[in-house]
């Protein structure tokens, strides 16, 4: 896979979450994310409007708009929104790349998934409205509307798919340990979603790996996924999650294994792992045809398979 990103890592900062209830950095079949190199961010669910937040603040550059994959549930076009990011501001943290020091003023953010409201001069403030969310063709059916954002340096190609930068994050998720188990609390045509585990404390969390930190991904039906770590934590080597070996972590990245993930004994697309502060945090198995109810017990488990579920 060619990376002409040209190294580096942008500190995404905290104050870039604050409009939004929900995150994931690897939970897509797309280049775009390879690496951790985009952030997808949620509003709340329980929201009764569509607007999409700015999570940057900066002169917006351009947009463009974009024809999509054809799907029923969707609409037939997205844009990419391009905001030049503030030189000197906080927005985002400099960094150091291998050509040399890289800041804000080098720096342009792409967000995705967004019907513009704003058009080119205009400035934007972090939780300012873009525009309107977009149902991309680009989404799976079980994925929310959300912003996709990542950031290039100018001088790189600025609407291709690849050549974002690799994130970091300004928190450290709360890893929430889970034992595979849980009550449906929400019942979707292609998934389902638990009461556990679950929070109340309003920081970020997400399913605990068996060894430490959250996992991050559609487990297993994209190629891989990512192991959300603390500063102290290595984040390299086996990964399991609910005593099994779900996969190998590389520098936070993690290649899944060969297994199916199993819904009360039936095979299932997978699990869809993201980190949230809202109170309706589960886990959510993805399972399309399913005949769950609200109410239904259902206990989650892995088994080796020749023939994994591969989307993307």
């Amino acid at each position: 896979m060619t990376d002409d990103s040209g190294g580096g890592r942008i500190r995404l900062p905290e104050r870039a979450l604050e409009p939004f209830v929900r995150f994931s950095l690897y939970n897509s079949p797309y280049p775009a994310h390879d690496r951790g190199c985009a952030v997808d961010l949620y509003r709340d669910p329980d929201r009764e409007d569509d607007v999409a937040p700015s999570p940057v603040a900066g002169e917006v550059l351009d947009t463009h708009e974009r024809r999509v994959p054809r799907k029923e549930y969707a609409e037939a076009t997205d844009h990419i929104l391009l905001v030049d990011v503030d030189e000197g501001a906080s927005e985002v943290d400099a960094v150091a790349d291998g050509e040399g020091t890289l800041d804000t003023a080098d720096l342009v953010a792409r967000m995705l998934h967004v019907d513009p409201a704003v058009e080119p001069g205009e400035r934007v403030e972090v939780g300012d409205p873009l525009g309107r969310l977009v149902r991309s063709g680009f989404f799976a059916p079980w994925v929310d509307d959300h912003v996709h954002l990542g950031f290039r340096r100018r001088d790189r190609h600025l609407l291709r798919a690849g050549g974002s930068l690799p994130l970091s994050l300004p928190v450290e998720p709360r890893p929430l340990a889970w034992d595979g188990t849980g009550t449906v609390v929400e019942v979707g045509e292609t998934y389902v979603v638990l009461d556990s585990p679950h929070d109340h404390l309003g920081e970020w969390v997400g399913v605990a790996a068996d060894g430490g930190g959250v996992l991050d991904g559609g487990l297993a039906h994209y190629e891989g996924g990512g192991l959300l770590c603390g500063a102290d934590e290595n984040g390299d080597g086996p990964v399991s999650l609910l005593g099994y070996e779900v996969g190998t972590a590389t520098g936070g990245t993690v290649e899944w294994g060969s297994f199916d993930v199993l819904a009360n004994g039936e095979r299932a697309t997978g699990l869809s792992l993201f980190c949230a502060r809202d109170a309706g945090f589960g886990a959510k198995v993805v399972h399309p045809g399913h005949d769950l109810t609200v109410g239904d017990r259902v206990e989650v488990g892995f088994r080796e398979s020749d023939e994994p579920v591969r989307l993307g």
